[in-house]
């Protein structure tokens, strides 16, 4: 008994965590901080640049934030916004952040150097403030980046390639950012905003900010199966990015009907079924499966087709199949245009066929008879009453 209490209070002391000695738990974080990725920055003079501040707010009370801003040079305008205009003050959620924008506006005429201007948040209990460091600068180049989300597509001939672009403005001062796509011969490309229709050519991106443009790319719809890349560039003043996207167009088949030696007639005799050989081809990149005809034809017309699906017909190869017409047998003599049908998995097809109808020759010769007894009962009425 007493060796079982030892080993139960051996497993219980190895349980306990051992804290070295000295050392002491990181306590959590509580405070507001007013913050910025970048407290240092460089514009040049004649430009309007941004820097992107937030209100941090760990663990404490919700609170209304006075906002200001100090240390600005004669000459140059300081306004802070918030959700896109301009704002004095910010409400510190708990363990929230919240946003905030510092647009300078530097006159041209700005001495060069490096200025320091503070941003304050003062509320009723708390008050912080960030000092950040403008340099001024002659020429400091624009810098842009171009990232595909998805760079490679895959689909048919027949489908529309949608490429998702961001566009980032690096710089310190906002760009009008031009965009080309180089595609193949007879290829369509073309920009569009990221939810909308809107065709465009450029794009407005302000300082440290990205947008999302849209690529639409068509394929013509001979285009063979492969890869095929589009170069697409961006450019704004003296920058410039590139970025490749590439689609991938896998085979699609293409049918065609038509009659034997590309004729598109036949004759048939009322009542009588006759035979019509129809030719489908495949001029596609890709195997056509399961090929289905149907017709369509005047009302008491009988067409069947043998077969009436073929399994497989591989690119550029063709299969014939016999068309069985039997027009009604009291059709009248002349051209009936019935329409036959050929459709597999997507891909379809149509043409329609002229068939002449003769009458047979029965009803021809009761068709006389009948003209023949009438005129005699007219030839017997006028000799019978003529004589009157």
């Amino acid at each position: 008994m007493r060796l079982r209490f030892a080993l139960l209070s051996l497993v219980l002391l190895a349980a306990v965590p051992v804290v070295p000695a000295g050392a002491q738990e990181n306590p959590p974080i509580k405070g507001l901080f007013l913050l910025t990725d970048y407290p240092a920055v460089t514009v040049r003079p004649g430009t309007t640049s941004s820097v992107n501040l937030r209100i941090q707010n760990y663990a404490l009370p919700p609170e209304r934030l006075a906002l200001s801003v100090t240390g600005v040079p004669q000459g140059w305008t300081a306004t802070l916004l918030g959700g896109g205009q301009p704002v004095a003050a910010a409400m510190a959620t708990a363990n929230q952040s919240t946003s905030l924008q510092l647009r300078l506006e530097v006159p041209a005429n700005a001495a060069m150097g490096t200025q320091t201007i503070t941003v304050s948040a003062k509320g009723a209990s708390t008050e912080v403030t960030l000092p950040i460091a403008v340099t001024l600068a002659k020429d400091l180049p624009a810098k842009l980046t171009l990232e595909p989300q998805l760079p490679s597509l895959r689909g048919t001939a027949k489908s529309n390639f949608e490429y998702q672009l961001n566009v980032k403005n690096d710089s310190g001062r906002n760009l009008v950012v031009s965009l080309a796509a180089q595609a193949p011969q007879n290829y369509e490309a073309s920009f569009t905003e990221q939810y909308g229709s809107q065709e465009l050519s450029s794009i407005p991106v302000e300082a440290g900010q990205s947008k999302t443009v849209k690529l639409k790319v068509r394929p013509p719809s001979t285009v063979g199966a492969g890869r095929y890349p589009v170069a697409v560039k961006a450019s704004a003043e003296d920058a410039t990015a590139e970025a490749n996207v590439a689609l991938e167009i896998s085979g699609a088949p293409k049918l065609t009907l038509s009659g034997r030696d590309g004729i598109v007639s036949g004759r048939a005799e009322a009542g009588k079924e006759a035979t019509i050989p129809l030719i489908v081809t495949n001029t596609g990149t890709a195997a056509a499966d399961e090929v289905e005809l149907t017709s369509t034809a005047p009302n008491g017309w009988k067409i069947v087709f043998e077969p009436k699906s073929v399994d497989r017909i591989a690119p550029g190869a063709n299969k014939e199949v016999q068309v069985l017409v039997t027009p009604p047998e009291k059709a009248i003599a002349g051209d009936y245009a019935p329409t036959f049908n050929v459709a597999a998995r997507g891909e379809n097809a149509s043409t329609q066929f002229r068939i002449a109808v003769a009458t047979s020759t029965m009803w021809g010769i009761v068709g006389a008879g009948i003209i023949a007894i009438a005129l005699l009962i007219m030839v017997g009425a006028v000799a019978r009453f003529g004589r009157r």
